[in-house]
């Protein structure tokens, strides 16, 4: 495949050219795009260099997919013109994840909805990615009724100018702000901008993309989103009421075998996900499986992933893969 990077100077656009190396992805041709003030310089990858263009040059290139990661902006006016030209789109951001006509895509759940018109495809949000890979095999085996959420966000969900801010903080240096408060010792409830309902449009994220994804708007969502100053991953404390009878026993052992998720529940031995052992790996993990004592037939779950990774480079390569595998990229 010829696969070209939009956003290849970004966190999750470099995070996307490790991943690319580390799966041994079928590759004829890579070509990393980025803004204009990146034109001209280099990226290594598998041991050569590859000259950075801009979007307006890379209409000039042929490639078969590309991956995008360079904001809703750059997504809504250039994801069109280059699935115009056949070109397979998948993309990080959050500009068509709610589209009627575009498809919002973890593998695991529900790749299989995918086919080879599809030329535009989501990748859903981090925070969502993480919770349902967990939560989706529950709702087949017992139906969920309801989710409530709190959400532990590490900054590299930010960017790195959000990572720049943690670290002048740390060492006491004056810097920019990308937060609207300082984040080193502290935990800001507010990630991306409020809405008029009261709730930040992260959070908002974690309840329309949880019903798309699982085709059930009958599922009642309720999010709280936190910027927290970690570096590996994002944490999330879920709490979920179930229509079926289960225990939390069963839950486990679902859990145990559900491909891309890890479980780590041994609290008298204080084993427990945690970002700092996530950062660097594509699994989710869940532990602190639990019943909740004040709802029957509810259940409390803590659920770490790399926001980089699964949340976002991994899941959006795994969508390629899933195509490439199915026949569903149409030259």
């Amino acid at each position: 495949m010829k696969i070209a990077i939009v956003g290849a100077t970004g966190l999750v656009g470099k995070k996307m050219l490790d991943i690319l190396e580390e799966r041994n992805f079928s590759i004829k041709k890579i070509v990393p795009i980025a803004s204009k003030k990146s034109e001209g310089n280099l990226i290594n990858f598998r041991g050569e260099k590859h000259r950075v263009i801009s979007l307006e040059n890379s209409m000039n290139e042929e490639f078969d997919i590309a991956l995008f990661s360079a904001g809703a902006g750059v997504s809504s006016k250039w994801a069109p013109q280059f699935s115009s030209k056949g070109i397979y789109v998948i993309d990080n951001s959050s500009a068509w994840r709610m589209s009627d006509d575009v498809k919002l895509i973890i593998p695991e759940i529900n790749g299989d909805i995918l086919t080879s018109t599809d030329r535009i495809i989501a990748n859903p949000n981090c925070s969502t990615i993480q919770m349902l890979m967990v939560l989706a095999p529950l709702h087949r085996h017992f139906k969920i009724r309801r989710i409530i959420v709190s959400t532990y966000q590490s900054v590299t969900g930010t960017g790195k100018d959000a990572i720049d801010q943690l670290n002048n903080e740390k060492n006491n240096i004056k810097g920019s702000m990308t937060y609207p408060h300082p984040i080193f010792q502290n935990a800001l409830p507010q990630c991306d901008i409020f809405l008029e309902n009261g709730y930040t449009k992260e959070e908002m994220k974690l309840v329309n993309e949880t019903h798309k994804i699982l085709s059930d708007k009958s599922i009642k969502v309720s999010a709280t989103a936190v910027r927290i100053p970690v570096f590996g991953g994002h944490g999330e404390s879920v709490n979920i009421e179930l229509e079926e009878k289960t225990n939390h026993e069963e839950i486990k052992e679902i859990l145990t075998d559900t491909y891309g998720v890890v479980v780590q529940d041994n609290p008298e031995k204080s084993i427990y996900p945690m970002p700092i052992h996530a950062e660097g790996k594509d699994e989710v993990f869940v532990g602190r499986i639990r019943e909740d004592f004040s709802k029957e037939n509810s259940f409390n779950l803590w659920i770490v992933s790399d926001n980089l990774r699964k949340g976002a480079a991994t899941n959006t390569i795994q969508i390629a893969e899933h195509m490439i595998k199915n026949s569903l990229i149409v030259k």
